[in-house]
């Protein structure tokens, strides 16, 4: 691999065109990042060199223009607008980034898997995947992960009492004003900041529901899309979010857990049944399975909940918040899961089938009640004369008919309830 120091790359006889393999020949002696074209590392060692520096907040840019759309961070200035939704950034490289969140356009596919991906860092990540490349390496214990983020987590949980160390080896030079917590990045610490602020500029189109983050925006879009890039090893299924995936394996395929253990770097146990988790916030959670405890309480109604997010799902209940909106025919929904089961309303689509007659449902709640044809199952039990029904609705018509049964008495009837 070649090195070009500051008097090499200033001549023009080193500027090639790029590798037509990818291969980055060219590296930075400061930093060891690597480039393809020679006039990307000069660029580079202008931040080094500091020669375009921001009298605002001394970071160093690559170039003059790459410095003026810097400087339009501190004077608000956004003069590039999102012809769709009339957002606004500061350059136009972001706004065509953001345009792809309309247009759904991908165009950075993977020449192995056919995955594609709106963004080129987003590819890179993903290539680390079949190469099993892991270039972010611990100072401390040696071990490699695939993305910086994996790295710091380590670093956080695994050696926090090395935290002064810790502090010393990501050279943090920028600290929050309220929390003391400190960054390596500017850019992180305005993320940061946003905690505190409760700023949210990343919206939504399709629901206008605002996020501090980028990433959570993009999350959240797979609920108006219905994309589930997230897929199950073991049985196919796919999920919309990596975390779900993981609770799925293990709620699942608990029988494979020493393969997912090994897979997960899980190293927080449960006193109570053994259960190991990957972070100390997932033990936590846990715990209150055990103990019953539920310290989300609504102000409302006193339902309790052991987590926040139930909560303020439930919290939709009072407030009659309904984020979730249909674009075919703009019915809208306190529930994502509702929406995506009404959405099969109009696809047509049932992906709940019968395996013992070939009938499909939209609903999986549906073909449960349809199985009790095969199985002759009767789990609702009138409490007057002991006849059983396969349905709750066919239930409550008997009582009514035959029995005379009110519809207050019907709902204060704790009898009219599923027997099995």
């Amino acid at each position: 691999m070649s090195t070009v120091d500051d008097k090499r790359f200033t001549n023009k006889k080193y500027i090639h065109r790029k590798r037509p393999t990818g291969e980055k020949c060219y590296s930075c002696t400061h930093c060891e990042k690597r480039f393809s074209y020679s006039n990307g590392l000069r660029e580079h060692m202008n931040i080094h060199r500091g020669k375009y520096k921001c009298t605002e907040c001394g970071r160093c840019c690559y170039s003059s223009t790459h410095l003026a759309e810097h400087r339009r961070s501190h004077s608000g200035e956004k003069p590039y607008q999102c012809a769709a939704c009339g957002k606004r950034f500061t350059e136009s490289c972001s706004l065509v980034m953001h345009s792809r969140i309309h247009s759904g356009e991908k165009p950075y596919k993977c020449h192995m898997c056919d995955k594609a991906f709106s963004h080129s860092g987003n590819l890179s990540v993903h290539m680390r995947v079949h190469t099993g490349e892991k270039p972010y390496k611990c100072s401390l214990c040696n071990k490699s992960f695939t993305q910086s983020s994996g790295l710091r987590t380590h670093k956080h949980y695994v050696h926090s009492n090395t935290a002064s160390e810790l502090k010393q080896d990501e050279k943090v030079k920028f600290e929050c004003t309220v929390c003391s917590k400190r960054f390596r990045a500017s850019s992180d610490l305005v993320r940061h900041r946003r905690f505190h602020s409760g700023e949210k500029p990343y919206s939504c189109y399709v629901c206008d529901k605002a996020f501090s983050l980028c990433g959570d925006l993009n999350a959240h879009m797979r609920v108006h899309t219905g994309e589930k890039p997230y897929k199950c090893s073991l049985c196919n299924k796919s999920f919309t979010q990596s975390s779900n995936l993981q609770q799925h394996k293990r709620s699942v395929h608990s029988n494979t857990a020493d393969e997912l253990k090994q897979g997960e770097n899980v190293k927080f146990e449960c006193s109570v049944c053994s259960k190991r988790f990957g972070a100390p916030s997932l033990l936590v959670r846990h715990h209150r399975m055990h103990s019953g405890e539920k310290p989300y309480k609504c102000d409302m109604c006193d339902k309790a909940f052991t987590e926040s997010g139930p909560l303020n799902v439930h919290m939709r209940v009072h407030t009659r918040v309904k984020p979730y909106k249909c674009h075919e025919c703009g019915k809208a929904f306190s529930q994502s899961g509702q929406l995506n089961a009404h959405m099969r309303v109009h696809t047509g689509a049932k992906p709940y089938k019968c395996h013992l007659c070939d009938k499909a449902f939209s609903q999986s709640g549906n073909l449960n009640a349809h199985m009790r044809v095969h199985t002759g199952v009767k789990p609702y039990k009138c409490s007057l004369c002991n006849k059983s029904f396969t349905l709750s609705g066919h239930l409550y018509k008997h009582r009514r008919c035959v029995h005379g049964s009110s519809s207050d008495e019907l709902k204060q009837d704790d009898d009219v309830e599923c027997t099995v």
